[in-house]
């Protein structure tokens, strides 16, 4: 399958991603297409607890574990040329999809949608907009999987 779109994937820490390659770049595709942007370049990084801490603390004033971070290159959310870094613990996507009872390549390759619906522009402060964005994951995640 040729590249569409740039993605590149790092992980620095001494964990086994538990999705495939293959399956992060045709999930990246599928929301992309269905998003109608393109990913320009999107670094996908895989860190440990204490990164995602130091990253949450540095940019985001916050003090605590999450499962991503999402940062875009350029502020124009009207840009469908996308570029950015999503930071993902893994330690802690792998014990989120414990707690909701999923496999840890599907809560992998749900992170990797939100973090792609974040830098596309979607929001989840409020519970409305928390509920578009997982509505988005389970449609992105369903037509995946079937």
């Amino acid at each position: 399958m040729a590249e569409t779109y740039p993605l590149q994937i790092f992980n620095t820490i001494d964990i086994d991603l538990p999705c495939k390659e293959i399956d992060c770049r045709k999930v990246f595709e599928f929301v992309a297409q269905h998003e109608k942007v393109i990913f320009e370049l999107v670094e996908l990084a895989y860190v440990d607890e204490q990164e995602i801490i130091r990253i949450n603390k540095e940019f985001l004033k916050r003090d605590y574990i999450t499962d991503i971070i999402s940062f875009r290159y350029d502020e124009d959310n009207s840009n469908t040329k996308i570029e950015g870094t999503l930071y993902c613990c893994l330690s802690r996507i792998i014990d989120q999809a414990k707690e909701f009872n999923q496999t840890s390549e599907k809560e992998c390759l749900r992170i990797l949608i939100h973090g792609l619906l974040h830098l596309i522009g979607y929001e989840d402060q409020s519970e409305a907009e928390k509920e578009e964005m997982t509505n988005l994951e389970n449609l992105y995640l369903s037509m995946f999987y079937e």
